[in-house]
């Protein structure tokens, strides 16, 4: 090939090569493939980093929808909200629920669940505070705090809320129904 062709085509084979991979790397491009994997917080390689848990915080928004249920706490209703984590659409998964309650460290009542919860993309620990719903993964059981729990577990994954708990009933309760709000 003679050297002035030769040249040309040394100079734009290159600038037609990144042309055609930044074309072929948008999602604009026709050829690029489209599908939830594509966004970054959807990689099945990678969890979606997860919500640190909205209990607790006055006037707090959970940045997606949080779910109402109610208690029944030995015949008497209370209000609480299950938090948007992945660990509490799996306990809400079972409801309605009615378990027996014993006390744990004079600061819970704790019961055995069904299963298991998934722990999958967990809010990091949280130390418990009267009137949460957790889920101690370790043991795989709920419980609901009448105290403040006192230190973060790395096991205990906050599930939501009771509204306006009265921590004396919270304490004496032997039984729970727990059930979606509709």
């Amino acid at each position: 090939m003679p050297p002035a062709p030769l040249r040309t085509l040394t100079r734009t084979l290159p600038a037609t090569a990144l042309l055609v991979a930044a074309t072929a790397c948008t999602e604009d491009a026709p050829s690029a493939p489209r599908s939830s994997a594509s966004t970054p917080h959807q990689s099945p390689t990678a969890p979606a980093p997860a919500a640190p848990s909205d209990r607790n915080a006055p006037g707090h928004t959970p940045r997606n929808t949080a779910m109402d249920i109610r208690l029944t706490l030995d015949g008497r209703q209370v209000d609480a909200t299950l938090n948007d984590s992945a660990t509490a659409r799996d306990f809400a998964s079972l409801l309605p629920l009615t378990l027996r309650l014993s006390d744990f460290h004079r600061t819970e009542r704790i019961a055995d669940l069904p299963r298991r919860l998934s722990t999958a993309g967990a809010p990091e620990a949280a130390e418990a505070e009267a009137g949460d719903l957790a889920y101690y993964a370790p043991w795989g059981n709920l419980a609901v705090y009448y105290r403040d729990g006192g230190s973060r577990d790395t096991g205990l994954i906050i599930l939501g809320h009771v509204a306006d708990a009265d921590t004396r009933r919270l304490a004496a309760a032997e039984e729970i129904t727990i059930e979606a709000v509709a």
